[in-house]
């Protein structure tokens, strides 16, 4: 029998209307667009604007997307796993209640929470699904409402951050194509360089909370951006280095969208030309579980059967890792 790998078999995103120049951001907070995009490589960001909307509301329109280019109902999928730091409530999952939305009766579901990186987590974590033969269809999203958690009086964190959604379908693979390997690593070190202060059972909400504005994302930028630079750039190296592979085996390196500067440390790292990075951080920013599957469903038309993609993220908790695969389509 041949070995069951888990391939990626469509993808699908979905981004807000509502652009967040960074001109606007000018009137908003002490900052400019050279400043921003020198720093950063950010010109903007999607919003998602609107009452009564939260992440779920992007990943219907992602997911009824993916449905639609694969030829599958909603009723197929067996396991919707969610990556999210915005969850539309603390419980119950966002997975639940997008299996609702979109009609995925017969699907179980929980949400990963990984930062950044819980896309490529989700990833890893849902081929075993595949891999084991449990599922047929394993539905992975990441998707952020980062703009719900952002505080829009510090610059240090309201310029890199917007809203967007995207998923993948996991099915099985018996050619040698999918999710060949992954390193996936963790450090709870890290834990005060990035992280929302309020909200859990640690610092539950109270007006005190709210009026100190400890329900925002908070990062030591020097710091996280130190962190990041080197560990991102280490496990795609890491990766390679156990499929004995070199930049030349690779065709597209999908890096996290938090900053070009880290995604080009990245590339060099692995010995990759700017024409095999993926970069789409200048007209969405940061949208944390969003920027791999975002990527991934804007340049699908021009990945090839067979190509080499090389996953790798960074983010708050620390976490970090990377996803070698074979495209599979």
């Amino acid at each position: 029998m041949s070995k069951i790998t888990a391939a990626i078999t469509a993808v699908n995103g979905y981004v807000p209307e509502y652009v967040l120049t960074n001109h606007e951001l000018e009137t908003m907070v002490e900052t400019n667009d050279e400043w921003i995009t020198t720093r950063t490589g950010i010109k903007e960001r999607r919003i998602q604007k609107g009452e009564g909307l939260a992440t779920s509301d992007m990943a219907v329109p992602a997911v009824q997307g993916l449905l639609k280019k694969r030829g599958i109902s909603a009723e197929e999928l067996d396991l919707i796993i969610f990556c999210t730091t915005t969850p539309d409530m603390p419980f119950p999952a966002t997975a639940n209640i997008l299996a609702h939305k979109i009609g995925a009766k017969n699907a179980w579901g929980y949400d990963l929470q990984a930062a950044c990186s819980g896309f490529i987590f989700g990833l890893t974590t849902g081929a075993q699904f595949i891999e084991s033969g449990k599922h047929k269809k394993v539905l992975v999203v990441g998707g952020d409402k980062m703009s719900s958690i952002i505080n829009y009086e510090d610059r240090a964190t309201c310029i890199i951050f917007g809203d967007g959604c995207g998923c993948a379908l996991l099915e099985p693979n018996t050619e040698g194509y999918g999710i060949i390997d992954a390193v996936l690593k963790s450090d709870g070190a890290g834990a005060q360089l990035l992280f929302q202060k309020a909200g859990g059972s640690l610092h539950p909400a109270t007006h005190q909370t709210v009026d100190a504005k400890e329900h925002f994302a908070y990062q030591e930028g020097q710091a996280v951006f130190k962190f990041a630079v080197t560990n991102m750039a280490d496990v795609a190296a890491e990766v390679l280095e156990r499929n004995e592979l070199t930049g030349d085996d690779i065709a597209w390196l999908v890096p996290h969208q938090a900053n070009k500067r880290i995604i080009d440390a990245t590339a060099n790292r692995i010995g990759l030309t700017p024409e095999k990075v993926i970069v789409n951080i200048e007209r969405y920013g940061n949208t944390t579980n969003g920027t791999i599957p975002l990527c991934l469903w804007e340049w699908e038309s021009k990945f090839k059967k067979g190509d080499n993609l090389i996953l790798a993220a960074f983010g708050g908790g620390f976490t970090w890792g990377s996803i070698y695969l074979k495209w599979a389509y």
